[in-house]
């Protein structure tokens, strides 16, 4: 299912006379320009651009014909971020362009789609080492190369799969640490070992000495490596990268395959993959959210707290906490929130959320996931009641025990938790209970 959105674009995106026209669709004011300058490292960035458009299109679960979706692009003060899923969803792409990246103003803010076709990928495979590449970002664009002024209108489709993915990828990501750096040599090294084929197999890195070593098991300290051969896009990159840096949460021995983020940094750009925790697992359903969107209370807090955000490159939680008059946790609930409509991401280089605004109403995310809606339906029917630590939810002629574990998780009698076991996020039967042992709805007897 898409969500339809209809767009009009001044021209084409084209590149001519060394100039790179990129047309976007618009932002928060009339015709804005959201950047209009040239990119420091111009081969570096059509690299990198092509790398975002080149997962945009790519399966890499059950490979099909490519299918071209338009990437998104974010405006935010002093940089630009360029973003995408591939189409199976388990790989979230982005290139951010840095302020060293940027020779040039970012005169408005805004978050667009991006028409990066097929004759523009063709363009930007040509850029060499000594071209200019300007970047005229905006309907109204100027740019070097001739532009003939026709306008073009797109029905451009946002699968709402991407908006259940920018949700997930958020939250999770806030929960990654830095686990290991490589100098742009062993990088290198590394990531030309890996298998290119389509690999479904879930390994592990541990740092080893300079470099990192694959490993069949987890460890402390190690880092999932789920389908190797999809961290393929980054291999343009390398011959521009300083360091590989490799992001994601702490694991222990016996632990089940998790995300992990892959980054390359140049310097003026970083460009960076999120892999899903399997192959064949797009983050649309991983349900990592769904917490975040069961609360009334938290979306509250959201509402006061996107009336604050102000389009800074990172979002700085205790300045909002002061502004809000909240306290930080609450503060990053609300932002968790936000990011389920898309309208914040997670920056793990920089540690911060970012602000974004994606065409999707707030309650987008909450209406199209079926585990929260059924959550709603059991408690609108009466099904739940808590009993001490016991909650008994009666779902389809069948009775479920949810139970609060030490660590704050719930487990539950059903078939979905004895099957995933807690790693796809709650089934319905613990929103349900999470709802009514948070006090977030009045159980009904």
């Amino acid at each position: 299912m898409n969500a339809v959105q209809t767009y009009r674009y001044l021209a084409s995106s084209t590149l001519g006379h060394g100039a790179l026209a990129l047309q976007t669709s618009g932002g928060p004011a009339p015709n804005p320009r959201f950047f209009t300058g040239f990119l420091t490292t111009p081969q570096a960035a059509a690299v990198g651009l092509l790398a975002v458009a080149e997962v945009a299109r790519t399966r890499y679960h059950r490979p099909v014909s490519p299918a071209s979706l338009d990437p998104v692009v974010t405006g935010s003060r002093d940089r630009l971020r360029f973003e995408s899923f591939s189409g199976c969803c388990g790989v979230y792409a982005r290139l951010d362009a840095l302020p060293e990246g940027l020779d040039g103003d970012v005169v408005e803010h805004g978050t667009t789609n991006v028409d990066v076709n097929t004759p523009l990928r063709e363009a930007l495979s040509r850029v060499g080492g000594l071209d200019p590449l300007h970047l005229s970002v905006g309907p109204d664009d100027l740019t070097v190369s001739t532009m003939d002024g026709a306008v073009v209108e797109k029905k451009v489709p946002l699968p709402v799969r991407w908006l259940r993915g920018f949700a997930e990828v958020q939250v999770l990501a806030a929960r990654f640490e830095p686990r290991a750096e490589l100098a742009a040599t062993e990088a290198a090294a590394f990531l030309r070992r890996l298998p290119t084929g389509n690999d479904r197999s879930v390994l592990w890195v541990v740092p080893a000495g300079r470099s990192l070593r694959l490993t069949s098991r987890p460890t402390a300290g190690a880092v999932c490596l789920a389908g190797a051969s999809r961290l393929v896009a980054l291999r343009p990159m390398l011959r521009f990268a300083k360091t590989l840096r490799v992001y994601g949460p702490t694991v222990a021995a016996g632990s089940a395959p998790v995300p992990s983020v892959w980054e390359l940094d140049t310097g003026a750009l970083r460009l960076s993959l999120t892999l899903s925790p399997e192959p064949y697992r797009g983050f649309s359903g991983e349900g990592a959210a769904l917490t975040a969107l069961a609360g009334d209370d938290v979306v509250d807090d959201a509402d006061l707290v996107s009336a604050l955000l102000s389009w800074d490159p990172t979002i700085d939680v205790d300045r909002l906490a002061v502004q809000s008059d909240l306290d930080a946790d609450r503060v990053r609930g609300a932002l968790a929130q936000l990011g389920t409509a898309g309208r914040v991401g997670y920056d793990v280089s920089e540690a911060a959320y970012f602000h974004r605004v994606m065409p999707y109403d707030a309650g987008r995310a909450e209406r199209d996931n079926p585990r929260l809606v059924g959550a709603r339906a059991l408690l609108d029917a009466g099904a739940v009641h808590r009993d001490g630590p016991v909650v008994t939810v009666r779902s389809d002629g069948q009775v479920y025990r949810v139970r609060e574990l030490p660590d704050g998780a719930l487990t539950c009698t059903c078939h979905w938790w004895a099957k995933h076991q807690g790693q796809r996020g709650p089934c319905r039967h613990a929103l349900a209970a999470r709802m009514v042992t948070s006090n977030q709805v009045e159980e009904r007897v």
